[in-house]
């Protein structure tokens, strides 16, 4: 009798604990996410602003005379009147345009392309197409580089012993592109992984009931395909957009290479040499706070738009 007591005891402070338990199961998978998430992207974040609300100031003369005093907004003042930093802006906003669009054509060209039945060998197309990603962005960015430099190149070499004219890849005018050309060549096949990924959840019989209807393999790719995988371009879209802003990498290792590569180049080589070159962190942190309120703005206006467009 007192073990079934006992045992029937037990068994209803199990009732009523397995509901907390189950409560708090999710939270305990997503503590460690989250314990990271905190330390190294919202803390970084909160202490970026609160620095870019200071400045040096000097009281004497020399280096020993220089203090840090709070300074309010005046730094993002300072950013919103500085032409360096609405042309690095503009530059990247110029290389977007260009640049996303045609990334992101041909990750679905290549992915409807792996998705079609006429192509053979597609684990190993896929593998070749993915990659350029697996190379480090700076490595990428050196191996481009030699095929850039005049004196270096097998390309503009070969050019001049076929008496051809040899492009200037690091001009003036033609540099922008050359590092949107590296940007193409990275994330091309990241971009088209996710899109394939987008077009092998389609359920076949909806291809099925197309070609019996008889629609071409063409018209299933445009029709079809295309429209049910909007919201993985949507997502390449967006990641898109915030890899252009923060374009730092290319111009930072081409810059030893190229007089035409400023410091100001891109907004973010322009935080880290206004850091790292002029010892300005505190304006280098208005900066960072301004373009990633700039990024957030672009990205969350362009998912505004998409599903709009949508209907959503």
């Amino acid at each position: 009798m007192a073990l079934a007591t006992t045992s029937r005891a037990s068994t209803r402070g199990t009732a009523h604990a397995t509901p907390w338990k189950r409560r708090l199961t999710p939270y305990l998978f997503i503590l460690p996410f989250g314990l990271l998430f905190i330390l190294f992207f919202i803390v970084p974040i909160l202490y970026a602003i609160v620095q870019s609300t200071f400045h040096f100031q000097r009281t004497g003369l020399g280096l020993s005379g220089a203090s840090v005093g709070f300074s309010g907004l005046s730094n993002y003042g300072a950013v919103l009147s500085d032409t360096k930093f609405y042309s690095s802006l503009g530059r990247m906003l110029l290389y977007g345009i260009v640049q996303v669009p045609i990334m992101l054509l041909l990750a679905l060209v290549l992915a409807l392309l792996l998705d079609s039945t006429v192509v053979r060998l597609k684990s190993l197309f896929r593998l070749a197409f993915f990659v350029p990603y697996a190379v480090p962005g700076i490595i990428a960015a050196l191996l481009w580089g030699y095929l850039y430099d005049p004196a270096l190149s097998p390309i503009v070499k070969g050019l001049q012993a076929l008496n051809l004219p040899a492009p200037d890849f690091l001009g003036y005018s033609t540099v922008l592109w050359s590092i949107a050309n590296i940007a193409i060549w990275s994330w091309t096949g990241y971009n088209m992984l996710i899109i394939f990924a987008a077009l092998q959840a389609i359920p076949q019989e909806i291809y099925e009931s197309a070609r019996l209807d008889g629609c071409s393999g063409l018209n299933i790719a445009r029709f079809i395909k295309v429209p049910l995988v909007a919201p993985a371009l949507v997502l390449t879209g967006v990641f898109s957009i915030i890899g252009t802003l923060q374009l730092f990498a290319e111009p930072q290792v081409l810059s030893a290479i190229s007089i035409n590569i400023s410091t100001s180049f891109t907004p973010v080589l322009y935080a880290y040499n206004a850091a790292f070159s002029y010892n300005n962190y505190y304006y280098a942190a208005a900066l960072s706070v301004i373009l990633a309120l700039i990024t957030f703005v672009f990205s969350f206006g362009f998912l505004r738009v998409t599903r709009r467009q949508a209907g959503v």
